[in-house]
């Protein structure tokens, strides 16, 4: 009858699940191998083909203990959690912003690749098709499993699109995913946050000139200032602001309970400067480098479209 513990515990069985399955194969395996040495040993006319199929699970039984030992190791206790995302363009100007576009890009059509729903929260745009930042949250199974490890500082080196001279420039946008939180998880007390309203600014016609739909929310205690105005409500901009706050709430209390370990596990976003760099993305040589697992890929257009 109580659905909230119903659901917590289906979670947990559909954990378990696959761990039991594979746990069952590689028993299974065992079991065979066993049986094939047998004939081999007691049954003559049947040792050919015995060890045949010896042979054939002798190759299959590392493949299933690696399986199951992934399986085995502990998982974080966020990565089934849905997660906001914060794009920002680094070092190097507008073609930082441009790069920075596209990054929230490769974001968007992974996302829609693996089925998983897109809100935008707040975004600001440059002149020439770039954005300054954007913050989106991508709601989805497994999500913050699959996206922790963007944090930081994404390098790019081509030729600029404002470049006339055609040489090839470096610059950086940084990328940060945190874990969204349910309302029970972090705690905001009323008197602890001060909302601010104002006019919000880019296009929207006269709605825009006339309503003080945006919303500003300043976490007193921390001094954590979120902003968002992409919706015409008021209403609406507070909901998604207060969401926004709780994520950051939460990543603060992560560092604050555990910095050692939290330092080891999450990769920190830095300031956004080229050398801090945790992935070069080369289109000259249509080449991707993740620095922190020696990992080179050559297919620039795939990995841009997600």
């Amino acid at each position: 009858s109580d659905q909230q513990e119903y659901q917590k515990i289906a979670k947990q069985r559909a954990d378990l699940e696959e761990v039991v399955t594979r746990f069952r194969e590689l028993r299974d395996i065992e079991r065979q191998i066993a049986e094939a040495r047998e004939m081999m040993d007691s049954d003559p006319e049947m040792r050919e083909i015995a060890r045949e199929e010896y042979d054939r699970l002798q190759e299959q039984l590392p493949e299933a203990q690696s399986q199951l030992k992934l399986l085995l190791l502990p998982k974080d206790p966020n990565d089934d959690k849905n997660v906001i995302v914060e794009v920002r363009s680094g070092t190097g100007g507008e073609e930082a912003s441009l790069f920075a576009q596209e990054l929230y890009r490769m974001y968007l059509r992974y996302a829609e690749r693996r089925n998983w729903k897109v809100e935008i929260l707040s975004e600001q745009e440059t002149g020439l098709g770039g954005i300054k930042e954007v913050v989106f949250s991508i709601q989805g199974k497994g999500a913050y499993s699959r996206l922790k490890f963007e944090s930081g500082v994404h390098r790019v080196q081509r030729v600029p699109a404002t470049e006339s001279g055609g040489r090839i420039h470096t610059s950086a946008a940084t990328v940060a995913v945190l874990p969204e939180m349910e309302d029970v998880e972090v705690h905001i007390a009323p008197e602890d946050i001060e909302i601010d309203t104002y006019r919000a600014s880019g296009a929207g016609g006269q709605h825009v000139n006339k309503t003080s739909s945006a919303i500003r929310i300043t976490h007193k205690p921390t001094g954590i200032v979120v902003a968002c105005q992409d919706e015409r409500s008021q209403f609406q901009n507070k909901d998604k602001a207060m969401r926004m706050l709780r994520a950051k709430l939460y990543e603060a209390q992560l560092k604050e309970r555990d910095s050692a370990q939290t330092e080891r596990r999450r990769l920190q976003v830095g300031s956004g400067d080229r050398s801090e760099k945790i992935r070069t993305y080369n289109f000259p040589q249509s080449r991707v480098t993740d620095h922190r697992v020696n990992v080179t890929v050559h297919n620039i257009p795939a990995i841009m479209d997600g």
